[in-house]
């Protein structure tokens, strides 16, 4: 237990700092809180998975090949009452506390000021890790970037009013996607781009060193690497950039469809007006009869995207797998279970992307299918679900060490933003673009 000696020599010492030299310094503890924080997430995740179903290293489908069809179909099912009781616990919580505490670290940040329900928020963590453990169609990222945020709230709220809980928030959720993807670049400009519209400009700085620690103290746990790795593309000529802006509207027409696929796909649950945890058991029978045909629509897309990125499978395969894997993610998000949607997304676009380069390469475009078509792909659909450009080309980029595309990247992802927030106002995180034109 901290004494309460020790908590006021640390409130002086910050005090007494700078403000701007104050916050580095703190944004750099957040960098090592929020990168132990993933760890201890990935590890405990590991941990289960391996015992439920012998998945070594979160490699779900794999496990899943090796389980017998009738074990296949009950595992995401399993997990669906301690789902259901989590939330329930985490609803009862939430709403028990007559205070400014927020379950989410957007909301926290965007209309809060910062408080973060720690012990919803933990119920909420652990449900994530039951359903990703048993199967579900969702990232595990979600509740990595959320335990992160969580831990720099609370230290915030034991260094007392010396800092500003919103900024501390910011830079937590910029360490945990630094720590869960290995994109510190991106994990900043998440952060710029996503909620920092409420902050000033001169607070990036604390965020950026979050995120730049935290990416180093993960390399130094977990070794380095780029998420996704590939060889290096070939230089891109004029007529290839040239389709590849041309598919931008494209991916942002599609990522405005998957919006509202997932919007009606929860809307759908809701109107079943069912009690907790029968929504949970639904989503999870309806996973369970899709990976009796295709194991591939567990988990949050991880070897799917590697496939795409390698060129590996024909279109058809590429189209079903595509086409079952929005099912499965709708009927896990739909029920509400919680998880993230961020590498599923990436997981759409990589399968878009490759169908795109099987089309120019059945019109003789191209002599062979390219894998940077579907890199392209998860680029411009995320941008198109976050309304995130920048975030998106750079996250994209460090993910697959293809920074030489960059520069195709920004425009594309800015077209396809700016297409899908014409059809679809509101990003993935519920928040819209500004309406009103500047003076």
């Amino acid at each position: 237990m901290i004494s309460r000696t020790t908590l006021r020599c640390v409130r002086r010492i910050l005090f007494s700092l700078d403000s701007s030299w104050r916050y580095l310094l703190v944004g750099m503890g957040v960098g090592v809180l929020g990168a132990l924080a993933v760890e201890v997430f990935r590890i405990l995740l590991f941990m289960v998975e391996m015992g439920l179903i012998s998945a070594h290293n979160g490699h779900l489908v794999p496990a899943a090949h090796e389980l017998e069809p009738e074990i296949r179909l009950l595992v995401p099912i399993i997990g669906a009452p301690a789902v259901g009781m989590l939330l329930w616990l985490a609803e009862n919580e939430h709403s028990s506390r007559l205070s400014r505490t927020r379950g989410d670290y957007i909301e926290a940040v965007v209309i809060g000021d910062g408080r973060l329900n720690l012990r919803s928020g933990m119920l909420k963590i652990l449900a994530s890790l039951v359903v990703v453990s048993t199967g579900g169609a969702v990232g595990r990222e979600g509740a990595m970037i959320l335990l992160s945020a969580m831990t720099s709230s609370w230290f915030g709220r034991f260094a007392g009013n010396t800092l500003d809980l919103r900024l501390m928030v910011s830079c937590g959720a910029a360490a945990g996607l630094a720590a869960a993807y290995h994109t510190p670049l991106a994990g900043a400009v998440f952060v710029a781009e996503i909620l920092l519209g409420s902050l000033a400009l001169a607070q990036l700085g604390p965020v950026v060193v979050a995120a730049v620690v935290s990416h180093g103290i993960t390399i130094s746990l977990v070794g380095s690497g780029v998420r996704f790795p590939m060889e290096a593309a070939p230089t891109v000529g004029a007529l290839q950039v040239m389709v590849m802006l041309a598919f931008a509207p494209v991916s942002g027409v599609a990522g405005a469809a998957l919006l509202y696929w997932l919007k009606l796909a929860r809307q759908s649950f809701i109107r079943l007006n069912l009690p907790l945890p029968l929504p949970l058991l639904l989503g999870g029978l309806i996973v369970g009869l899709l990976s009796l045909w295709y194991p591939e629509v567990w988990g949050n897309g991880d070897s799917g995207i590697r496939q795409q990125i390698h060129g590996i499978g024909a279109w058809q395969t590429v189209a079903l797998v595509l086409l079952l894997k929005l099912l499965a993610v709708a009927a896990t998000t739909g029920s509400g279970a919680p998880g993230g949607v961020f590498t599923p997304t990436l997981f759409v676009g990589a399968a878009f992307g490759a169908l795109l380069s099987a089309v120019l390469t059945a019109f003789g475009f191209t002599s062979t299918p390219e894998p940077v078509y579907a890199v392209l792909g998860m680029a411009t659909l995320l941008a198109s679900t976050t309304h995130a450009p920048v975030m998106a080309a750079l996250m994209v980029s460090e993910m697959t060490g293809q920074y030489s595309l960059l520069a195709v990247f920004l425009p594309a992802c800015v077209v396809a933003t700016l297409v899908s927030q014409h059809l679809h106002p509101q990003s993935i995180y519920g928040l819209s673009a500004p309406t009103e034109e500047p003076k």
